[in-house]
């Protein structure tokens, strides 16, 4: 099992950037493939981009391609989400998970984070 904890979140102006950390505990971190989801007051939580264990696979949803780039360090066990260009919609509690295989389903992910608040005005 591997526990997770987000931090970087805040409250951010349209246009701006912030950066996402997921540190995870343990000693198989590079086994997992992860992903960062979010969600919205009201909304199900929508998939948000995802990288494979060793990192040289990723995958993202089309509302942040070009502008959110994940990534990992497996000898820190930390992601990251760089998200560049926010915009309102992307204001969102984001969770970072870990899985078994790299999806964009979060039924796959088998591990979660408590999340982290990412507001972002207009």
């Amino acid at each position: 099992q591997v526990q997770l904890e987000e931090s970087g979140g805040g409250l951010v102006q349209a246009g701006d950037s912030l950066r996402l950390s997921c540190a995870a505990s343990g000693r198989t971190f590079r086994s997992y493939a992860m992903g960062w989801f979010r969600q919205a007051p009201g909304e199900e939580r929508a998939f948000v981009a995802a990288i494979s264990g060793g990192g040289s696979v990723t995958q993202y949803a089309d509302s942040v391609r070009g502008r959110f780039t994940i990534s990992r360090d497996n000898t820190q066990n930390t992601m990251f989400l760089q998200m560049n260009t926010l915009k309102p919609e992307d204001t969102a509690v984001y969770l970072c998970a870990a899985g078994r295989s790299l999806s964009i389903y979060r039924s796959d992910y088998t591990n979660w984070g408590r999340g982290t608040q990412v507001t972002v005005s207009s």
